[in-house]
């Protein structure tokens, strides 16, 4: 018992346990739509034809970890979690007692469920889009992990709709803001000096957005819009991290260039032949954050799709 607190940070040179989703470009069964009415989004079937950046995720397809998660305190001080909670919580943007409530969750359910494959990561997505951490306990998360595992779900292969599922209201909604947000967690604490970089800055504001309606030509709600569309948001998200970018797409990418290189957290993804009329922003893992077209919401795509148009990759500096 004494060594499962160690085995838990231990591993990948000593960094913190991670879990990273991986996602397959592959259809699930609805997008988020726009209500004309209200403006607010509601999941409905989907759409035969997203513009520009190809199917909605499927959910993570595996989940890995860079050490094996098993904890008690250990009889030496200093205790290794607080540590661990301590580097990370600060990048992550997480309160420490969430951020270890999380820890402790998987922890649990690794014991009772070794075969649900819950991480951390998945419960700090989920806690983001349900009450942005806010009150984060033990006892909640091991109770939120239960109820995500029960009826013998594997999230290897059943993530997207456990996930959805777990959610009595706006699942669709819920479960792409819980994706989108535990990718992020993900690469940041495998990364924690990436934290006050502006692409990351410009990736928490677009993940925020999620769930709004595209606007043609809309520049979002602090500029009196219900919502964006694929520029207003990319421009939006890089001037609230201090960046500055031209409106269109078209703009964008003639004055940042673009790179047929593997995008990075941040970087903006364009399409089209001659004339660029699309971009969204990558998040990682084949996922970018995507303004679509009128009737949607924003939301996750995949990036590339069979028979796209895509024209690289940029990083706004």
């Amino acid at each position: 018992m004494a060594n499962r607190l160690h085995r838990f940070l231990a591993g990948a040179g000593g960094r913190a346990l991670v879990a990273v989703p991986l996602v397959g470009a592959l259809a699930i069964g609805g997008y988020l739509l726009a209500e004309p009415e209200s403006a607010q989004p509601v999941p409905q079937a989907a759409a035969p034809n997203p513009v520009g950046g190809g199917a909605v995720p499927a959910g993570p397809s595996t989940l890995r970890e860079t050490a094996p998660v098993e904890a008690v305190t250990p009889a030496a001080a200093p205790n290794e979690l607080d540590v661990w909670v301590a580097k990370l919580a600060g990048p992550l943007d997480i309160p420490p007692q969430a951020l270890a409530a999380y820890a402790t969750g998987e922890l649990k359910l690794r014991e009772e469920r070794p075969d649900c494959h819950l991480t951390w990561v998945t419960l700090a997505g989920m806690g983001k889009a349900e009450h942005n951490h806010r009150g984060g306990s033990a006892d909640g998360a091991i109770a939120a992990g239960r109820k995500l595992c029960d009826k013998g779900v594997d999230l290897n292969t059943g993530w997207w709709k456990a996930v959805g599922a777990y959610s009595a209201t706006d699942g669709e909604l819920f479960r792409q803001k819980a994706l989108g947000n535990a990718q992020l967690y993900a690469t940041l604490s495998l990364n924690p000096e990436l934290a006050t970089a502006p692409t990351t800055r410009a990736t928490r504001f677009a993940l925020d957005q999620i769930g709004l309606p595209y606007v043609w030509g809309g520049n979002g709600p602090d500029a009196g819009a219900a919502g964006f569309d694929c520029s207003g948001l990319t421009k939006a998200a890089y001037d609230s991290a201090g960046v500055e970018l031209p409106r269109t797409a078209d703009s964008q990418f003639r004055a940042l260039g673009a790179s047929a290189a593997e995008p990075s957290l941040g970087d903006l993804v364009f399409y089209g032949h001659g004339r660029i009329h699309h971009v969204g922003m990558y998040v990682g893992n084949g996922l970018m954050v995507n303004a679509p077209t009128e009737g949607q919401a924003i939301q996750l795509h995949s990036y590339r799709t069979r028979g796209d148009d895509y024209a690289g990759a940029a990083r706004p500096r």
